[in-house]
């Protein structure tokens, strides 16, 4: 009689949103999985931050079975305004059921903690003091963002450079009738990009992009102050009446890691990659590092090692083309060269002429180039069945 083949085992290193799912991607491949991270509960979730989801996102949930669980925090949105204030060209993608979701992280990530407890594969050792005993392991994954000890650890460097812009994030309310139609909006503007990401209800999101002193400058401003410097960048169908939060600033980086794994070790996430958050790239970009583990996770006949190399190969296209293709729109619109403002305007003047290319465009956006190329989704209008 032929014995069943040992369930493997998995630690997962951070329990943020990459971690997590990627914990939850592991144990429904048949891993028996540890969950670890030093952070509390509480402390994960605190990060002030909204994420654009995709439909290659939607897609991998749906395929982990979570998207019941998770759609009840991701608001569909319809409409997605583009606008380049400096050539003052813009176009409109649209979608009938949606161009994407936004997604708060909080919520997003209780759901996630949620499931990980629920789930009879996944041990949890959340909080100080907490780390499992030594236990034998056939993989390690790290996901504990970019300032990654086990990264350090393993000798794998971070390459790349800090923007000199920044993000200021602050969640608004906005006013009547602004909102409540399923719109987006994506400024360019010579200082840098500037997002409104809405949740329904008339809130929404605000990403600004600044240089960092000036973001400083506008987190210490009087309430009534900022409220009116962010109305003067604003569209005019997108003005707030109201904070619902205090401002908040963050750094953007572009960096990634020579090497996605060592041995029996691989980096997932932002402890491999980050980039620019135009274009709502960052988290859609980390969990298609876990929609390649959690593929390779249920070959049973891949040793971790195997799969470890196989994983670094796979990833490296998109990862490269993503993070060129971010950075390129940051130096090609956060500027004022008059050069560049035919181009700019030429640019966007054949996406708003040519139905086509805005389809083409929402799904390199959607899959990255190299998905679309592996998987054909060129092929076929965004947010279309296969």
């Amino acid at each position: 009689m032929q014995r069943a083949p040992a369930q493997r085992t998995a630690w997962v290193r951070g329990a943020g949103p990459t971690g997590s799912l990627a914990a939850l991607a592991l144990a429904q491949a048949g891993w028996r999985v540890h969950l670890v991270d030093p952070q509390t509960p509480e402390q994960l979730l605190q990060r002030r931050r909204a994420y654009a989801l995709t439909h290659s996102t939607q897609e991998l949930l749906l395929q982990l079975k979570l998207w019941p669980h998770l759609s009840s925090c991701c608001h569909p949105f319809r409409r997605l305004e583009l606008h380049d204030r400096g050539s003052r060209a813009s176009t409109l993608f649209s979608a009938p059921e949606a161009v994407g979701w936004i997604a708060d992280h909080k919520p997003l990530q209780q759901q996630l903690l949620q499931a990980c407890r629920q789930h009879d594969a996944v041990e949890m050792h959340i909080g100080a003091g907490s780390s499992p005993s030594p236990n034998p392991m056939d993989l390690q994954v790290i996901a504990e963002g970019a300032n990654s000890s086990s990264r350090q650890a393993l000798g794998i460097g971070f390459r790349g450079f800090r923007y000199r812009q920044s993000c200021l994030t602050v969640q608004v309310r906005l006013q009547t009738a602004c909102g409540d139609d399923g719109t987006a909006w994506e400024l360019f503007r010579p200082e840098g990009p500037l997002a409104v990401l809405p949740f329904g209800a008339g809130v929404a999101q605000v990403v600004w992009s600044a240089p960092q002193q000036r973001c400083q400058e506008r987190c210490e401003l009087h309430p009534e102050a900022f409220l009116a410097a962010l109305n003067d960048a604003l569209p005019p169908a997108a003005q707030a009446e109201a904070l619902l939060d205090q401002p908040a600033w963050f750094p953007v980086e572009w960096r990634l890691a020579p090497r996605l794994g060592r041995g029996t070790t691989l980096l997932c996430g932002e402890s491999a990659h980050r980039c620019h958050p135009v274009g709502g790239q960052g988290l859609n970009l980390c969990w298609r590092d876990v929609a390649t583990l959690a593929e390779l996770a249920r070959q049973p006949e891949l040793q971790a090692r195997q799969l470890v190399r196989r994983y670094g190969r796979r990833r490296w296209l998109d990862l490269i083309a993503v993070m060129i293709a971010t950075d390129g729109l940051i130096r090609l619109f956060s500027n004022g060269h008059r050069l560049l403002l035919p181009i700019r305007r030429f640019g966007i003047g054949l996406l708003d002429g040519i139905p086509a290319l805005r389809r083409l465009s929402l799904n390199l956006a959607t899959y990255g180039p190299a998905g679309m190329l592996l998987t054909g989704e060129w092929q076929r209008p965004n947010n279309q069945p296969p």
